[in-house]
């Protein structure tokens, strides 16, 4: 396998990138370029998004961008768009009741305005990741007021600076029981299902300029699962959308899974023009793969993990909807993948990216997915904003 030493910094890690190490890389990582005469140039996949209207991204850990030149100078050459990983959840962004702490979302904000990078917001109302002192201390009476000023103090620290905002996170879990499929939140239980009416006018009060996103995981197989979520999902779309709410794109988080023996297919393309009905765009804000179940090895195991990113961004980016495209992080390191992993095997494998920064298959795949699709339409604020 092609491996390239690790540059040590940042002038190291631009010569690396030049087209000859890229090409060389694609001719020994992409299965069927070997046939070929001569392997193609390596284009970043921001810049081949930006004649087709898509923009694409990465999840970013602002430790990395600050002490690592290789993180850093990837991020510079591929991104058009990006969101913190963490740092404005509420836990890291406001840990005690009169304390916000601003240092690394503004360290994240400052590297994207420099490099003409799109920052996203991520999340206002999750169900994970509260800080203690909100969980022991709001009540019923007191939530509102609590999550309005936490939305106005974060938003609008970034007024007119966000391409936009996951206001919800996660809202639906049908197995929870609840009235239209949502979820058992600390924000449902506070204030029942008005907490999305709330959070999306606060959100828009303090930032009117950013497109308003609910994000959500579990909508992209056409399996036993996820068309049930797919229908209570557009439900709440819909009835956010005839009460005034601003909102203006869905979140799919695409966390994909290779060796399930799932699908994708005329249920997904169904949904997204449901979707497109409602005048809504759709982000895919986590994409990234799960890997433990395959079987493969070798040439066959990478072929099997394009195989799948081709027939998901095919659809996706067929619908001329999806302007957005961002994995959940940067370059692979074995991690957890999905929502709601909490254990077991972690992923080997899950990004387009090795740790040299170096393209691998999946990468080349997705490129050649951003080139033939057709142009996505710009986001647009609908009238109800």
């Amino acid at each position: 396998m092609f491996r390239q030493a690790v540059p040590r910094n940042r002038r190291q890690f631009l010569k690396y990138c030049s087209a000859g190490a890229l090409t060389l890389a694609a001719a020994t990582q992409f299965p069927g370029l070997l046939a070929q005469e001569s392997a193609p140039e390596w284009v970043s996949l921001g810049a081949l998004g930006k004649p087709r209207g898509v923009s694409f991204g990465f999840a970013l850990n602002p430790l990395l961008i600050e002490t690592n030149a290789a993180y850093a100078g990837l991020v510079a050459r591929e991104c058009t768009i990006a969101v913190p990983e963490n740092v404005l959840k509420w836990a890291h962004v406001h840990p005690q009741p009169e304390t916000y702490s601003f240092g690394r979302p503004d360290l994240l904000l400052a590297f994207t305005q420099k490099h003409g990078i799109r920052f996203r917001g991520h999340n206002f109302c999750w169900h994970l990741d509260l800080p203690g002192w909100l969980t022991r201390t709001a009540t019923k009476d007191s939530s509102e007021s609590i999550l309005r000023d936490h939305i106005s103090t974060v938003a609008g620290r970034y007024k007119g600076r966000m391409h936009s905002w996951d206001v919800v996170n996660e809202g639906v879990q049908l197995r929870d029981g609840l009235p239209d499929g949502l979820r058992n939140s600390f924000w449902y239980r506070m204030l029942g299902p008005r907490y999305f009416d709330i959070a999306y006018d606060a959100a828009h009060r303090a930032d009117p300029a950013a497109l308003l996103t609910y994000n959500d995981f579990g909508l992209e197989y056409d399996n036993l699962a996820d068309p049930a979520k797919r229908t209570a999902v557009l439900a709440l779309l819909s009835s956010m959308i005839k009460r005034g709410v601003p909102i203006h794109a869905l979140g799919m988080q695409s966390h994909l899974r290779a060796g399930s023996g799932e699908k994708f297919g005329p249920g997904l393309q169904t949904f997204l023009k449901q979707v497109r009905d409602l005048g809504l765009q759709v982000f895919i804000t986590e994409m990234d793969m799960d890997d433990h179940r395959l079987k493969l090895e070798g040439p066959a195991r990478e072929q099997a993990i394009v195989d799948i990113y081709k027939r998901y961004l095919e659809i996706m980016l067929d619908s001329g909807d999806v302007p957005v495209v961002i994995t959940w992080g940067v370059w692979d390191t074995p991690h957890f993948t999905g929502a709601e992993a909490a254990g077991g095997p972690v992923s080997e494998h899950p990004l387009l990216f090795r740790e040299d920064g170096s393209p691998k298959a999946e990468a080349f795949a997705v490129a050649e997915c951003i080139r033939q699709a057709r142009p996505q339409l710009t986001p647009q604020q609908p009238a109800n904003a």
